[in-house]
């Protein structure tokens, strides 16, 4: 499962993720920090990510554009993050459904 965390998240974050997760990036280590919001969501689709991030702006593109990327949006507000991993493995179960489901292209986690 591949997850591309947005800039506004630590890269740090890959470190706390669990197995299933350990595809993912962060768009620092991809080189992708700060680029446009498009430009980032581009490589996600050409690459197989799914976005995670705290801002609408990807699930925007995704009205505009469809889906891939699918699009993880955590609306908690900022956090730290240990306690944005806490969150990715106490949801990995619906992550992994989520990301299965052809119908869905934006996941809210609160």
């Amino acid at each position: 499962m591949k997850l591309l965390f947005d800039q506004n998240i630590s890269y740090r974050i890959l470190i706390y993720l669990p197995e299933i997760f350990s595809d993912s990036q962060q768009v620092r280590t991809v080189g992708l920090e700060n680029h446009d919001d498009i430009v980032i969501w581009q490589y996600a689709r050409a690459n197989n990510y799914a976005i995670v991030t705290f801002d609408a702006d990807f699930y925007d593109i995704s009205l505009i554009k469809g889906f891939p990327p699918k699009i993880i949006w955590l609306r908690t507000g900022n956090l730290v993050t240990a306690k944005i991993a806490e969150l990715i493995n106490l949801h990995s179960k619906n992550i992994l459904d989520f990301m299965d489901n052809t119908e869905q292209s934006c996941m809210e986690i609160h």
